[in-house]
């Protein structure tokens, strides 16, 4: 099944949760904000989200600046 991550198509197996595919791309566990199909997600919920084909997740880093 394929899943939008940031806008980028990636397949995933059946079953794989958001916390699956934050692995697979390499996203750090701190300093990130995830939602899938616009709503946040706590990062105490990412490995119970199961994601369908077509979920469209968004990962935003922290940035500091000013």
């Amino acid at each position: 099944m394929n899943v939008l991550v940031n806008g980028d198509v990636t397949e995933v197996g059946p079953g794989a949760t958001l916390a699956d595919v934050l692995a697979a791309r390499g996203v750090p566990e701190r300093g990130v904000a995830v939602a899938v199909a616009g709503e946040v997600v706590p990062r105490a919920a990412w490995r119970s989200t199961t994601l369908r084909d077509g979920s469209v997740v968004e990962v935003l880093t922290a940035v500091q600046g000013g």
